[in-house]
């Protein structure tokens, strides 16, 4: 007599090595899909930094050397300030509407989801960037001693900084109003102690410490080094290394968030 045993299937997880271009790819398509059909979310994503940036021009109608000093500034805070909404409230809706938990039984690699969100994300970064940047150098005469060039790219990395941000922190929210409590708590203390209200190094000891860990600080100077100098200067490139590797830190640690919570 034969007997037959048969092999349990099992689900394979998903690869954890180096990232795939077609399923990272396939991913970000997917999600800019999605985008395109809320039209109202590419409208916030794209047109609320230029809207505010108008606001601000003629709120210093009779000062522009105070729009010159902070415009530049606040070209680099709206994006990342947009970005982290968008971008915490949308991947939300894909954890808790099970979308994520599906991906994750596919043979898609963490680092090829996250990559894949922040490359969508990333696209309509650079497209607000560049819109924000124009409109405050060429239509509201935003005054800039350097490269408009330069300007735009701390203005794409604030955006892709606000990108990782909302990707790490919708892990820890239960619903979308959690998602934009979060704000309070990520964004405004770094709004406060980035240097755009007064100088860090005039702040209390201990909040000067703080704001010189928080990667909006390092932000709001790359930005002030364009507004000063014609050339690149070593603190620029500084800060904008800065600005980059703690996008690239906290998208790893978003990737690390990612997990089936189904057997």
């Amino acid at each position: 007599m034969t007997t037959t045993t048969s092999t349990p299937t099992t689900l394979h997880p998903a690869p954890t090595g180096a990232l795939n271009l077609a399923r990272t790819t396939a991913t970000a398509a997917r999600v800019l899909r999605q985008l395109l059909h809320d039209p109202r979310t590419i409208a916030l994503m794209l047109l609320v930094p230029c809207v505010m940036l108008f606001l601000l021009r003629y709120v210093f109608d009779g000062s522009p050397r105070t729009f010159d000093n902070i415009g530049a500034s606040l070209l680099g805070i709206f994006p990342l300030i947009t970005m982290f909404l968008v971008t915490s409230i949308a991947t939300l809706r894909e954890r808790t509407s099970g979308t994520l938990e599906r991906l994750l039984a596919m043979p898609l690699g963490k680092g090829d989801l996250i990559a894949g969100y922040a490359l969508a994300f990333g696209t309509l970064a650079i497209i607000q960037s560049a819109l924000a940047t124009g409109l405050a150098l060429w239509f509201l005469g935003l005054d800039v001693t350097g490269s408009p060039w330069l300007l735009l790219l701390v203005a794409l990395l604030d955006a892709l900084l606000g990108t990782a941000l909302g990707l790490f922190v919708s892990a820890f929210a239960a619903s979308e109003f959690q998602a934009v409590q979060f704000m309070p708590a990520v964004i405004f203390p770094q709004l406060l102690l980035c240097g755009l209200f007064t100088p860090r190094d005039n702040m209390h000891p201990a909040l000067e410490a703080i704001s010189n860990v928080l990667p909006m600080s390092y932000a709001v100077d790359g930005m002030n080094e364009v507004l000063k100098h014609t050339d690149m200067t070593a603190n620029f490139v500084r800060d904008a290394l800065i600005v980059a590797g703690c996008a690239l830190l906290v998208l790893g640690l978003g990737a690390a968030t990612l997990r089936r919570r189904t057997a």
